[in-house]
Parts: C-alpha cells; sequence; structure tokens
C-alpha cells in the first residue's frame, strides 16, 4: 500500500476502493491537538494484520503520525499533518504527494471514553451529491485509481457544509484504534 495511502487510513486518512475526496487547501487555521491524541494505538487492518500507530508532536501545532505493521516494525511511513476544531469536530489535514495532485485530505476523529481513536473520512458520493447541488464546488476526476473528488470551495464553505445537522451522515467511520499501555 503507498505511503500516503497508509497515512490517511491512520488518520484516515481516507481511502475506499481508491476512491478519495481532496481539498485545494489546507486546514486554515490550525492548533494544538487534544493532548489524548498523543501517543501509541493499535489496530487490526481489513485484512486482520495488527498495526501501529505513533502520533507526536513536531513542533508548534504540527504533528507526525507514523503506522507500521506490527510484523514489520521496519516497514515505518512517516506522515505530517495538522488538526483544527470546528464546530463540535476534530479535524486533521494532510497534503496528498505531487505525483498524485498535491492536494489535502481531510479526515475527522475523535477520541472515546474507551481510550479508542476513531478516525472517519467524507463519503465520496455524498461529497459528489454535494457539488452536483452545488451546496460545495469542486471536480470529480477519474484517475487510474478510481473516481477522485476535487474540492475547491472556500474553507468557509466547507465547514458551514460539514458542521450543517443535515450533513451528519457525510462521514464514515474507516479505522478505530486502542490505546496502547506500557
Amino acid at each position: 500500500m503507498k505511503a500516503w495511502r497508509v497515512m490517511i487510513m491512520a488518520l484516515a486518512m481516507l481511502l475506499l476502493n481508491g476512491c478519495l475526496v481532496t481539498f485545494t487547501e489546507p486546514l486554515p487555521e490550525t492548533q494544538a491537538a487534544p493532548k489524548g491524541l498523543l501517543g501509541t494505538w493499535s489496530s487490526k487492518d481489513a485484512w486482520g494484520e495488527a498495526q501501529n500507530l505513533i502520533i507526536r508532536s513536531d513542533g508548534k501545532n504540527r504533528y507526525t503520525a507514523v503506522s507500521y505493521p506490527k510484523a514489520k516494525p521496519k516497514e515505518r511511513e512517516a506522515h505530517p499533518f495538522t488538526v483544527t476544531r470546528h464546530g463540535i469536530r476534530w479535524y486533521a489535514s494532510a497534503q496528498v504527494p505531487a505525483s498524485k495532485g498535491g492536494n489535502y485530505v481531510l479526515a475527522g476523529f475523535e477520541l472515546t471514553d474507551k481510550n479508542e481513536l476513531v478516525i472517519y473520512e467524507l463519503d465520496l458520493e455524498q461529497i459528489k451529491q454535494a457539488i452536483a447541488q452545488s451546496n460545495l464546488s469542486g471536480d470529480v476526476v477519474e484517475t487510474g485509481d478510481g473516481s477522485t473528488v476535487v474540492v475547491n470551495s472556500p474553507a468557509t464553505g466547507v465547514f458551514a457544509y460539514l458542521d450543517d445537522p443535515a450533513n451528519s451522515d457525510v462521514f464514515v467511520e474507516v479505522a478505530r484504534y486502542q490505546r496502547v499501555t506500557q
């Protein structure tokens, strides 16, 4: 799996069947992540293989997610990202490689009372529908990996759409990690 896809799933970074929602702009403002986000997490991927995720701070409001299969700890991929809280949700944003458009992915995440990190991605079909209905602006791009949606709405419009209770089902859970205790 390509390194940027691992990060997207980890944060989720955010890939189902090669389909991806990207944004032309990064998060407009960054802020400190909740302290509970930092640390080591574990999960099982879609094939039942154990995965580890380490999230660490890399300076003021910048973070790195290091993801690797538990059975192959030397196969580590590190990916920088930023976070912001808007409305009731936390969001993480990371840039995809220039070879894949250089745009930004946006993932939702939450920390549960059960010491879980839950990662959400945006539902591709609902974002396509939002563009078709002019709730967001953007383009659908067909790639060798499948459909990609590039949203070019300003951040205020994106967050207005995401904050609308009528769109609460636009997020789909893609990963659930448990905190690793030492």
